[in-house]
């Protein structure tokens, strides 16, 4: 695809096209919706910017694929023909996390969403996904949207919890514990 012009105009008035043409408000839901995913596939941008880690920069990259066909699924109402999320996406992630989670002691306690700049952008990224989410769920209250696509975004915001915890420890940051009484937090390893 070859994009000649960026400015275009045809904004302006506050409405953008979905895929297949209809004309919307870009203060529906819907396009929150896509734009929550682009927002969360520049998260994951930021966090491969960050990683000293091949493995993971090269999960994330797909990932960041895979947000594509996200943002299209949600970006064509029902029956517009576009690549929709599948079992297999969800599948997928499911895969790419149970060997992460082997590396990682079980967690017994709250953490602080934080580590190096790759673990916190990871955390931003996983809140990200969390608010697409929800955005994808309301908006499945008013019309159609793939169900696998809410089920992907929430598998995504687990494995991004997993993955930055994965690269903090990888990266010997440790995990700051949440202390609900405000007194020092400690930290863990």
């Amino acid at each position: 695809m070859r994009i000649n012009r960026v400015v275009t105009r045809t904004g302006d008035g506050g409405q953008t096209a979905l895929i297949g043409g209809d004309r919307v408000s870009k203060g529906s839901l819907r396009v929150d919706s896509y734009g929550e995913v682009d927002e969360l596939n520049s998260c994951l941008g930021l966090a491969v910017a960050w990683l000293q880690d091949p493995s993971a920069a090269e999960l994330l990259h797909s990932i960041q694929h895979r947000l594509f066909t996200l943002g299209a699924d949600l970006a064509a109402p029902e029956g517009v023909p576009v690549p929709r999320i599948t079992p297999g996406h969800v599948e997928e992630l499911e895969q790419a996390m149970e060997p992460l989670m082997d590396e990682l002691p079980p967690l017994e306690e709250f953490i602080l969403p934080g580590g190096g700049p790759a673990g916190a952008a990871l955390h931003l990224a996983r809140t990200v996904a969390r608010r697409a989410e929800r955005t994808c769920v309301a908006l499945s209250s008013h019309e159609p949207v793939n169900e696998q696509a809410i089920i992907y975004l929430n598998r995504l915001s687990d494995f991004l919890f997993v993955l930055a915890r994965v690269v903090n420890k990888r990266q010997s940051q440790p995990e700051t514990l949440a202390d609900f009484s405000q007194k020092k937090a400690r930290k863990s390893r």
